[in-house]
């Protein structure tokens, strides 16, 4: 699925906390990598990660960090509200030993193009959002084809949440963030 220049992907982008489910703004991919490695989530990145417990993060995370739905606009956090699919798909990747290995694994995949690669507020997790074409299946059934063939092929656990087109994800600061040259 190809999308112009003169007509990217957009998305919602929602300011924290987690709570608010109404939309400030409708982000691209470019955007959200500006974003991203940009200064705006630095401090709250660093002291997410500094948290003592997994309890702790979560509500922390959850309290000062924005976040988008990659999967589509919205005019409100909810299924029923969907605007419009995106055309993308994120999927995540939790606790990962090995993240830049899988870093690079993802990035050279030969069947599903990288669009936006990311590590997680955590830092021991990655984001990857990939296009999706809705014309030749739903976002279900992309969801859990694309989590078989990456259990195949790599032995990766995806988040199952990534089933779910609402699903938050939350922006972190990350200065190597990847985005496909294409989408600049």
């Amino acid at each position: 699925m190809e999308k112009s220049s003169n007509n990217p992907v957009r998305f919602s982008f929602f300011p924290k906390p987690i709570k608010n489910t109404i939309p400030s703004a409708r982000f691209t991919l470019a955007d959200a990598y500006r974003y991203i490695t940009g200064p705006m989530a630095r401090q709250a990145t660093q002291e997410l990660r500094l948290q003592p417990t997994v309890k702790d993060a979560r509500t922390f995370k959850a309290a000062n960090f924005d976040y988008v739905t990659f999967s589509g606009l919205f005019s409100k956090r909810s299924e029923s509200a969907l605007i419009t699919h995106s055309g993308l798909l994120c999927l995540d990747f939790d606790h990962l030993e090995n993240l830049e290995e899988v870093r690079q694994q993802l990035l050279n995949d030969e069947y599903l193009e990288t669009q936006l690669l990311f590590t997680s507020p955590s830092g021991n997790g990655l984001k990857w959002i990939i296009e999706i074409d809705l014309s030749q299946a739903s976002h279900l059934d992309y969801f859990l084809g694309i989590q078989n063939y990456l259990m195949h092929e790599y032995h990766l656990h995806v988040d199952p949440s990534g089933k779910d087109i609402c699903r938050a994800c939350f922006l972190p600061h990350d200065p190597n963030c990847y985005i496909n040259p294409k989408q600049l």
